[in-house]
């Protein structure tokens, strides 16, 4: 697929990008080929492949979903102008 200077300033409208005239070219024919390798890409039979979430097969390491901290709420809420059972007050900013 051969991408024309025409439509590559039409790209550069709708996303806003400012490309000089003489620079016109070299994008039309760098999207090109990328378009191209895209092409390349599709014409590969990957009907036997199954589909993976990374390249690398590994799994994630996570941590214990345990309470590591205590308790802070009276400590904290000390230092509020408003509380009320254990919820910080603010002031109302929608009507």
């Amino acid at each position: 697929m051969s991408i024309r200077s025409e439509e590559v300033m039409k790209i550069a409208h709708l996303a806003r990008l400012g490309i000089k005239d003489e620079q016109l070219s070299g994008y039309a024919s760098e999207l090109s080929n990328i378009m191209q390798l895209v092409e390349q890409m599709n014409q590969v039979d990957t009907t036997e492949i199954e589909p993976m979430a990374h390249p690398l097969d590994q799994s994630q390491r996570l941590r214990l979903d345990v309470v590591t901290e205590n308790n802070q709420r009276e400590s904290l809420q000390k230092n509020a102008p408003n509380v009320e059972d254990g919820l910080f007050l603010v002031p109302r900013v929608i009507d």
